[in-house]
């Protein structure tokens, strides 16, 4: 299950998130940065006014000298918050660091931010196991340029995901987040996405949260036991004719090296009776993204195989009706192409979706 995190800079913000349903409310001054700290004093009353109905997390801005940083965050935790968070420094005393802070881990929930625009090193992850971290979230340092998925692509924060639960780390994945990115970060099943500027006036993260926006986003990602989403009519959502170089084929002389393959995707879509929002619309980026997850996995020998990898991923997504995947090799005897076309389906029993497939092939 993934929880919604929305970052607040005062009480009245944290009520207007608890009112909206947000799982954890962390303590963060948007006006001051990716990572700005907001005064104890105020951490203090956000925390007694969400008064354990939520878990609530507070950053700190960790000073050079590791001492100081210690009785930082100390500090910051007799507040009273569950989950003290701060900027790993990627410094070469970043070791140091960690060993340095790793006692208070049997007494403070920590959790260390890498910055995804600052070229994290994911090996660090088992260091922070290692020394008891709660866990870890990547972000973007610099916000404003652009979101997280600008600098990290889909199969690259599946990565991160991955190792962090490998470790048994606690993540998240947050930085410029927006609406139309929650379908498809969902698929990918972090512990948790954050947010600010999407949750804003304006969209801007400086301004006072919008009900509104934190409700949209909210509902965008369904907790256990919320009321099954209303569908009605079946859209096709499609892409077609996306030429990708791929490490595919059987024969010893296809190894080695990438050749041109052609997708066409084409599903069929169930129609979100609701809101003329972005609750009710599937992205074709999210059928991309299916294809970007399959192909980070390394070479693939048969066409058939990718095309049921793609379906496969392209259905896990709950709105799907229906995939049909077309997989063209081009490079084989020019200027023809050889390849396969396949249509899978989600099954339905009494009334519900479920995961089990019917096959069938097309030529």
């Amino acid at each position: 299950m993934t929880l919604m995190l929305a970052s607040v800079l005062s009480s009245a913000e944290a009520e207007t998130a608890v009112a909206c349903g947000v799982d954890i409310i962390d303590c963060k001054d948007a006006r001051r940065g990716a990572l700005g700290a907001l005064p104890l004093d105020e951490v203090a009353r956000i925390v007694a006014l969400v008064a354990k109905r939520r878990p609530v997390s507070t950053v700190v801005e960790l000073p050079h000298d590791v001492s100081h940083a210690r009785a930082a965050i100390e500090a910051a935790a007799t507040t009273g918050v569950d989950f003290v968070k701060f900027a790993l420094p990627m410094t070469p005393d970043m070791r140091e660091v960690v060993d340095q802070l790793a006692p208070l881990c049997t007494k403070i929930r920590l959790v260390a931010v890498l910055f995804a625009d600052l070229g994290p090193d994911f090996e660090v992850l088992a260091l922070l196991a290692r020394a008891g971290f709660h866990g870890v979230m990547l972000d973007t340092a610099h916000k404003g340029r652009a979101r997280l998925l600008d600098y990290v692509g889909v199969s690259g924060l599946g990565e991160f995901i991955s190792r962090a639960r490998a470790l048994g780390l606690s993540h998240g994945l947050a930085g410029s987040l927006e609406a139309p990115d929650v379908p498809r970060l969902l698929v990918l099943e972090p512990d948790v996405l954050g947010f600010r500027g999407a949750l804003c006036a304006a969209g801007e993260r400086r301004n006072a949260l919008s009900a509104e926006a934190v409700t949209l986003v909210r509902e965008m990602i369904r907790r256990p036991h919320a009321p099954a989403p209303r569908y009605g009519e079946v859209d096709h959502i499609f892409v077609r004719d996306l030429v990708v170089p791929v490490e595919i084929g059987a024969y010893g002389f296809e190894h080695g090296h990438k050749q041109r393959v052609r997708f066409s995707i084409e599903t069929e879509v169930y129609r979100d009776i609701g809101p003329d929002d972005m609750r009710g619309v599937f992205s074709y980026d999210v059928i991309m993204d299916a294809i970007r997850i399959v192909l980070a996995a390394g070479h693939v020998e048969l066409v058939e195989t990718l095309a049921e990898r793609v379906a496969e991923s392209v259905l896990l997504h709950e709105r799907v009706r229906a995939v049909e995947v077309s997989v063209e090799k081009l490079d084989v005897a020019p200027p023809a192409s050889v390849g396969v076309r396949i249509r899978r389906e989600r099954a339905h029993h009494h009334g519900a979706q479920s995961a089990i497939l019917h096959v069938k092939t097309g030529a």
